[in-house]
């Protein structure tokens, strides 16, 4: 089985806690991030997002994010993320 997480439209600071949760409570099984809504991608947010990359990985479990916004995409690229980790 596989769970959904939307995105809020802006993951800033306030954003980071309900993230957070709802991460923690997708951990041990594939997870999907939509990223459509995505308007603001803050560092905290960020930071969330790929800490879960890489717990999702080293779990042996998928993560992938699906219909990220132009913004979300611009902004992960602005902070130096790597772009294909928002590609399956």
């Amino acid at each position: 089985m596989t769970a959904t997480v939307v995105l809020a439209s802006v993951l800033d600071l306030r954003a980071a806690e309900p993230l957070k949760g709802e991460l923690l409570a997708a951990r041990g099984q594939a997870l999907t991030l939509d990223g459509s809504g995505v308007e603001r991608l803050g560092g905290l947010c960020l930071q969330l997002l790929l800490s879960a990359i890489r717990t999702w990985r080293a779990d042996g479990q998928a993560l992938t994010f699906i219909n990220a916004s132009e913004a979300m995409t611009t902004q992960w690229s602005a902070f130096g993320a790597s772009p294909s980790d928002l590609c399956a």
